[in-house]
This record gives C-alpha cells, structure tokens and sequence, in this order.
C-alpha cells in the first residue's frame, strides 16, 4: 500500500516537540516556526500538513479587561484580574445571576437539633402498654381455667366434666342427716290372735331364725311402731313364705285400713308347697306422719292369710 502524501514535511515535523529531544534532532526535526508550541504558526494552508498546534495564544497575549499582558512583562494583579474575559467570567456575573436549581427544603427536626427523642419514647411507651394487656390477659384467662377446673371436681383441663345428677331434696332435710328407715324383725312385733314365734322352718333372716306363724286365722295380726324423721310417702316391703298358693292380708296405717289388701302372692312362681323354699318379698304404698307411725298387718274376714313373716321396713318410694 502506498504511502500517503504528507507533503514537503516529514512526519517527525509533527511532533510539535521533536525539537527538544537529540532523537528527534538527528532525525531533523526544527522547531516551529513562529515560536515553537504554545506560540502561534502560520496559518493552515491548503494542501499542507499542519506543522504545529493552531489555536493557542502567546502567553500574555489574552485579554483580561482590555489589558494584554506582552511577553513575560509583569502585569498588576488588580489589573489583570479587576473584569475577566465575558468568556472565563463566573457565571453569577451574568445578568439575571447563576441560574440555580431548586434545593430540597431541609426538613426541620427537632429543637435542638437532636434525635426525634419524642416520637422513641411514644414508641416505647406503646410496647409497654402491649405487654402489659398480654401478661393482665394471661392472668386472667389462667385465673378463669383454675375456677373451671375446681368447680368441675378437679378435672384436668380438656378433660370432659362429669355433671352428676341428683334428685332434688327437700330444703329441711339438707342440714339434717341421712334419714335411717326403720326395719323390724316380726318376731319383735306386737303379737295379735293365733299369732305366735317359731324356729322349725329355715330360711328366716330374725334373731336366732325366729318368724311369725299362725296368721291363717282370723284375728290374727301383727302391730309394729314406725318411728320417721320426716312425712311422706313410703313403702312397706315385707318378706314372707307361702306354700305355693297366693295369700293376701289387710293393711291398716294408723287406725286406717287401706282399701286394697296387701298381695302375699306366689311371684316366684313356685309349685313345691315347702315354705322353706318360697321365701319372698313384697311392699305397698303408705303415707306416714312425721314421728311414731302404727302399721297393723291382720287377718280379717275375707282375707287367705295361709303365710308366715319375717320383717318389716320402710323403704322411701312413691
């Protein structure tokens, strides 16, 4: 490839300091003309190769307010700097002033400059205050579970609470102690008629097996005295034998027969006539008074009275 055209000048002509250095001597290099660089050459001329820097100016030569500083002469300072070149002049010089920009507005703390101390202690005080709710709400939640647990027996928590039922009581028997019924061997009865003690047949559950016979006749009976706390209705269980055959008496509660007898039945459903074998039970309903009570079993006209006793008690009941 062809090397271009540089014209007359060889290129170490542009280095505009070639010059100063024995290389670039040797090599031919002159310092410019017109005063080397920083002083200005001739003028570019077309067609050919520039030789050193244009656009530079003597030193001294710019103009400060109409004063031009000649070679190296010493220049007042207040004169050389009292109205800088429009083109190097600050800008608040021009007219309207230095444009500005918009600046933030410093935001205002507080008095003294120092930490929002206010706003940290509104802070704190409000942790404070939910702390506080939680622990008084915790108290009183556990205080409500310890009430549960010991109105409901004790019963650990989550455990299902057993509610007991219980029939209502009168409010005079609830300061008093539980009512004791009277029971009483028929062998420690008031003995009436043909009604007499025997031994002979097993089974009775009296003092020593001792139970009333005789009753089969009319007029006989057997009177007891009841004692109870309170009056009501109750029943009259009483434990019997028959020989297999259905025998009732009549009831009186004191000194009024019932209308209905009292059933000595063969519930057992017994066909052996033994009366060791036929040992049973049976009640009926009665209302006594409050205190001493007289209850008259008997063996009146119309009754089958073939049948022997062993006791007597009160039960409650309706």
């Amino acid at each position: 490839m062809a090397a271009g055209n540089d014209g007359a000048k060889t290129p170490e002509d542009d280095d505009p300091f070639g010059y100063l250095y024995a290389d670039g001597q040797a090599a031919g290099a002159q310092p410019p003309q017109g005063g080397g660089y920083g002083y200005p050459g001739p003028a570019p001329q077309p067609g050919v190769p520039r030789t050193s820097y244009n656009q530079v100016r003597t030193v001294g030569e710019r103009q400060y307010g109409g004063h031009a500083a000649q070679g190296h002469a010493q220049v007042p300072h207040q004169q050389a700097y009292a109205q800088p070149h429009p083109q190097y002049a600050a800008p608040e010089t021009y007219n309207g002033g230095a444009p500005t920009r918009p600046v933030p507005p410093a935001q205002a703390g507080p008095r003294g400059g120092g930490p929002n101390t206010k706003g940290l202690l509104i802070g704190a005080v409000a942790v404070v205050a939910v702390v506080v709710i939680g622990i008084a709400a915790a108290v009183i939640t556990n205080s409500g579970d310890e009430n549960d647990t010991a109105g409901s027996g004790g019963n650990p928590s989550g455990a299902p609470t057993q509610v007991s039922e219980s029939p209502s009581t009168d409010p005079s028997q609830s300061s008093q102690a539980p009512q004791e019924l009277p029971k009483q061997d028929a062998a420690t009865l008031k003995l009436g008629g043909a009604a007499a003690l025997a031994k002979d047949i097993k089974g009775a559950e009296g003092a020593d097996g001792a139970y009333v016979t005789g009753f089969n006749a009319v007029g006989s009976s057997v009177t007891w005295q009841a004692d109870v706390a309170q009056a009501g209705s109750y029943r009259l269980y009483v434990r019997y034998a028959i020989p297999a055959a259905d025998a009732n008496a009549t009831l009186t509660v004191n000194d009024k027969a019932n209308s209905n007898p009292i059933g000595l039945k063969n519930f057992i459903g017994s066909s052996d006539p033994n009366l060791e074998k036929n040992w049973q039970t049976t009640w009926a309903p009665v209302t006594l008074k409050q205190g001493m009570n007289t209850i008259k079993l008997s063996c009146e006209q119309g009754n089958q009275c073939n049948a022997i006793f062993d006791w007597l008690e009160i039960r409650t009941g309706s």
